[in-house]
């Protein structure tokens, strides 16, 4: 019953963190491009990106800790910090591992943000998309939640929303340079 609660409690609490964390990365991307102005002021458009960031943090953490416990994930305090050691999904596990540790970058340089220069500190705080990619990698391929309908529309919407909000911020960086000439 116990090892069932912990393998319960560290797959919602992965799914919810991914979920938030695409909506922070969203958030994000429409306070430096502007996508939603006509519906959010950037003042409504930065809380949420705040309570977004603040939201999968715990649930992050939730997740990794509910593995430790998990009998059946067999993960390690060491695969925390050292990605595909693990004995289980090596690959798929260790990109939880890369997200976890590009997440913790992005977070203590964001709490360093007034000491570095704005370059430095918007090339480490874009590292996220990548955690992203990396944490959306980890979970399509880990366990096989995936097998529930709504938890496979969920996690390839979050996805494809992120993934069509880069795409069109691409395009207006694009729009802008041509603009520009």
């Amino acid at each position: 019953m116990t090892a069932n609660v912990f393998w319960l409690l560290a797959r919602a609490a992965g799914v919810g963190s991914l979920v938030a964390l695409a909506l922070s990365l969203l958030t994000g991307m429409a306070l430096r491009s502007g996508i939603l102005n006509r519906i959010a002021s950037n003042r409504g458009i930065s809380e949420l990106h705040t309570y977004t960031t603040v939201l999968w943090i715990p649930l992050g953490i939730v997740h990794v800790v509910g593995l430790l416990f998990d009998p059946y994930a067999r993960v390690r305090p060491i695969d925390l910090v050292i990605p595909f050691l693990v004995p289980y999904a090596p690959l798929a596990i260790g990109l939880g591992t890369v997200s976890l540790l590009l997440l913790a970058l992005v977070l203590v340089t964001t709490y360093y943000r007034r000491s570095l220069s704005q370059d430095l500190w918007l090339g480490i705080h874009q590292l996220s998309y990548v955690a992203f990619v990396s944490a959306f990698a980890h979970s399509v391929q880990s366990g096989t939640d995936l097998a529930y309908p709504f938890l496979n529309l969920l996690v390839w919407a979050t996805g494809l929303a992120l993934a069509a909000g880069w795409l069109r911020r691409i395009a207006s960086q694009r729009y802008k340079l041509v603009e520009a000439r």
